[in-house]
């Protein structure tokens, strides 16, 4: 259950900040996970507006004893952004560039600007920001920086400590300072920050020794604090470097200045496929001096699930040969096209030396697949950074699980590590997934657990023992790319040595003696098996009811209503704020309530009781869900399958059996019952929209706004009697009762173009002479069992036309696709499936036919562009080609 806080912290924070301050029990439960396996409930939530509102939130917090954790898009691996402290999230207000010099390739910006969103303001200038993190459409730059984040392209660019010249932080004593490069001044400044600087220095001269002795020499090495920065050197230390990967720890950054670097120029890629795992780690090393700007890992796992998501598989068909073991994609970024076929051809003449060749069998096939083309890339890109979401795409109560996920080590040791990693893996009854960074010997990995079993959790203990001591033998990095957080700092004394580990707390009290950011996270760190840490904690148990909707491919309670709602693993693919279209609502108010994660986090807290009795119909789930417009985009977009508008429906009926329906609700969910009596008199109510007083008077009750007009009844609605064929044709028409209703014309104007395309048109044969619904009004406001009526009445009716072998052909996508998605959920069984392969929207219909040379319409050329606007629902599954297809015919 989430505690209550202490009211007078949350008037304190409302009466000194600008900003958002959320200690509702709901919004605290948003904020209480990350993309790990922890869960740590935050005392509160605020999201600053200005500087003033952050050093107000700071103080507050010091006023009453509050530990403050600094967050971007919570989208940490390790628990590094979940505690139980005062939340400050800097993502919807603080996210602008504040200086840009383009001669000298920098910029200052502030911590919540989104990386994809930084890059979209350099392109203009020819710039960019290299360090390219998978979560790219989400991470902040706040965020990177506390992390040391590297990306897919760091044997070229490097680490966050590699491309950060300085920053700006609020210290713990509440006090703000500079942090870059060390000036002659700061060595003599009587100040604090002379100080700090001094005794920082001091202590990387001492330790220099040890810190050559102990910290790794791979590249991706990431844990502990970085006092390899503090160590003498030729050139002056930047003292920022300290502060890259303290993982909010130091201090509270304010601005962060950056080293840019060129765009990319053309670039190719090599889809290099291999027989065994084995071989495409063996074969890294040898192909790395091709002097490529990455080496990705894709594994057969990925590659298999990936198959089955609908956004990733046309990718992978096109760019996949055969059944590989593994795929390495190898990057080239050459000056030109002709120098970047040149590194091609020197790719596949390197792996033809080392024996692969498409003719050849069991370990000698394999070969390279080019890829020159750019969206082609971009997609296979795409695919790849989703690496981890399609990994977690798995349906089972067992998941990969992060917490040895990025160890690193020499290129040479690459092949051998991850075999006997294997075989640690297999020892303890599991398996693991591979993707991520060949180039720098940093793969992700995944045992795949069930975090819910005490047996699993303790194979977790001791596989993450035995591979952190597999790597410390190889002199790698137990600690590679994703930070410590909970999951690794436990490990630093036995990765590092007990002085190494003193000195990390030396640095801590030095910034922060009071443990005021962040505790627990490098220095001083909980058990990583802490199971009262954990997302899914001993006494987690989802409650069990009937559901409205099949959700039986899912395991859980419910019938797997819970397991539907568990495949959010907080990735935050939904934060995204260009490309595809989810999250919609979230792109408008940067509220983390408003954002699928957002929702499917507070229906699992809810379905485990964790926000009290009845929290799936109260007002907050309400206010959780409202804005959720049930566009389906996160049915399509999400990595991990999460289908929030279906879920909505189960909160909509569980509300509507405990409360009922509101004048508004049945105004909306019985509009098809009431429209053929509307029908007959629709000058009447028409008499709203043209009186502004009626619709005023009328806005209270109704719950329609007046200050928008409502669709105008018609008094020349369609009937199916119109259609001809009735019975009788090569394709049933079905007339949603929008179109029906509102715009007749389009009905018609299909119903000819059909007919002059030599296509036999009929009209569902009802046995009650009421016209069929898909159902989509009653579900919209929670009355299932009415839709699931209707269901049985539309299957009833239309499958012997199904069955005669006619396509049901609908032009209103939200209407149609219901078919095809909520009407099996409604009615499982074979007959729903039948109407559901055989449903057409008007423009797959076109297309299918037209290729057939079944469609011979005499269609002229327009002579005026065509905008075209996708319905959320085609672009959810996947039909917008169809659209410009048809369009193409004319």
């Amino acid at each position: 259950m989430v505690a209550v806080i202490a009211p007078s912290v949350e008037r304190d924070l409302k009466r000194r900040l600008a900003g958002d301050v959320l200690f509702d029990p709901f919004d605290r439960g948003r904020y209480a996970t990350d993309a790990s396996i922890y869960q740590m409930i935050p005392d509160g939530v605020v999201v600053p507006r200005t500087n003033e509102d952050i050093e107000a939130a700071l103080s507050v917090a010091r006023d009453w004893g509050l530990s403050v954790l600094p967050r971007g898009g919570g989208t940490s691996q390790c628990g590094q952004t979940v505690n139980e402290a005062l939340v400050v999230d800097t993502t919807k207000y603080f996210n602008k560039v504040l200086e840009l010099d383009v001669e000298g390739r920098r910029c200052v910006v502030e911590p919540g600007i989104v990386l994809d969103e930084l890059n979209r303001f350099l392109k203009p200038y020819g710039l960019w920001f290299p360090v390219d993190v998978s979560t790219a459409s989400r991470a902040t730059i706040g965020g990177m920086t506390a992390n040391n984040s590297c990306g897919g392209r760091s044997i070229k660019y490097g680490t966050m400590r590699d491309n950060v010249l300085g920053l700006r932080a609020l210290l713990a004593d509440g006090s703000k300072a500079d942090f870059g490069p060390v000036q002659q001044d700061d060595l003599t400044n009587g100040g604090a920050y002379g100080a700090l600087v001094r005794d920082m220095l001091a202590l990387g001269a001492r330790e220099a020794d040890e810190i050559n002795e102990r910290f790794p020499k791979v590249m991706r090495r990431v844990g502990g604090y970085n006092i390899d920065a503090l160590v003498p050197q030729n050139e002056p230390n930047n003292i920022a470097h300290l502060l890259v990967g303290s993982e909010g720890t130091l201090g509270f950054f304010e601005a962060i200045e950056l080293k840019l670097s060129p765009l990319l120029p053309k670039r190719a890629v090599g889809i290099c496929h291999f027989p065994t795992f084995y071989k495409a780690m063996d074969a890294t090393q040898h192909l790395v001096p091709l002097g490529p700007i990455g080496v990705e890992l894709v594994d057969s796992t990925m590659i298999s699930l990936g198959r089955d998501i609908p956004i990733f598989k046309k990718t992978l068909d096109e760019v996949v040969r055969g059944d590989p073991a593994a795929l390495l994609l190898v990057e080239f970024a050459e000056e030109d096209d002709d120098a970047n076929r040149t590194k091609i051809a020197s790719l596949e003449e390197r792996m033809g030396d080392l024996g692969f060749s498409w003719s050849g069998e069991g370990e000698k096939w394999g070969g390279v697949v080019p890829v020159f083309d750019s969206a082609l890339q971009g997609r296979v890109t795409e695919v790849r950074k989703s690496g981890l979401n399609i990994m977690m795409s798995m349906k089972a109560e067992r998941k990969p699980v992060s917490f040895v996920e990025d160890c690193a080590v020499e290129l040479s040791d690459l092949a051998e590590y991850t075999q006997k990693l294997t075989e640690i893996f297999e020892r303890h009854g599991t398996s693991g997934t591979w993707y991520a960074h060949a180039s720098v010997g940093c793969l992700h990995v995944r045992p795949v657990l069930n975090m819910k079993l005490d047996q699993d959790v303790k194979a977790m203990r001791a596989i993450a023992e035995e591979a952190f001591e597999l790597v410390r033998s190889y002199k790698g990095s137990h600690s590679g790319e994703h930070g410590d957080g909970i999951v690794r700092s436990e490990f630093h004394e036995k990765m590092f040595g007990t002085r190494m580990v003193e000195a990390f707390g030396e640095v801590k009290a030095r910034f922060d003696p009071e443990g005021f950011f962040n505790p627990g996270k490098i220095v001083d760190p909980p058990k990583m098996d802490d199971r009262e840490k954990f997302r899914f904690a001993p006494d987690y148990a989802a409650k069990d009811f009937d559901t409205a909707l099949d959700w039986s491919a899912w395991p859980g309670k419910a019938g797997g209503f819970q397991g539907a709602v568990e495949m959010c693993n907080n990735n935050g693919a939904c934060r995204k704020l260009q490309g595809g279209a989810m999250c919609p609502s979230y792109r408008v108010t940067r509220n983390e309530k408003d954002l699928t994660r957002g929702r499917a986090n507070t229906l699992r807290l809810a379905l485990s009781g964790q926000l009290g009795e009845d929290a799936l119909s109260s007002d907050a789930m309400m206010d959780a869900m409202r804005l959720c417009v049930s566009c389906k985009a996160c049915k399509r977009e999400c990595p991990t399958g999460v289908d929030m508008a279906r879920m909505k429906i189960e909160v909509l009926h569980e509300r509507a059996k405990r409360r009922g329906l509101s004048l508004h609700d049945r105004l909306v969910g019985y509009l098809p019952d009431y429209a053929p009596y509307a029908a007959k008199v629709p000058w009447l109510l028409n008499l709203r929209n043209k009186s502004p007083f009626l619709a005023r008077l009328l806005e209270g009750p109704s719950g329609f706004s007046a200050e928008r007009a409502l669709p105008a009844w018609r008094r020349d609605p369609f009937h199916d009697w119109e259609v001809r064929d009735h019975g009788t044709g090569d394709v049933v028409l079905f007339g949603d009762t929008f179109n029906r209703y509102f715009e007749p014309e389009n009905l018609r104007a299909a119903t000819r173009v059909l007919e002059a395309g030599g296509i036999k048109v009929s009209a569902p044969s009802t046995a009650d002479d009421k016209p069929l619904c898909c159902g989509r009004t009653y579900l919209s406001v929670g009355l299932v069992d009415k839709a699931r009526a209707e269901a049985r009445r539309l299957i009833d009716t239309l499958l012997p036309d199904v069955e005669a072998g006619r396509s049901i052909v609908g032009l209103e996508p939200s209407c149609l696709l219901m078919l095809r998605d909520e009407i099996p959920a409604l009615v499982p069984g074979e007959e729903a499936e039948r109407i559901s392969k055989a449903a057409l929207l008007f423009e797959e219909f076109i297309v299918r036919e037209a290729d057939k040379g079944r469609f011979n319409a005499p269609l002229k050329p327009l002579d005026k562009p065509i905008l075209l606007h996708g319905h959320c629902h085609q672009k959810a599954f996947n039909v917008m080609s169809d659209v410009e297809q048809t369009l193409r015919l004319i």
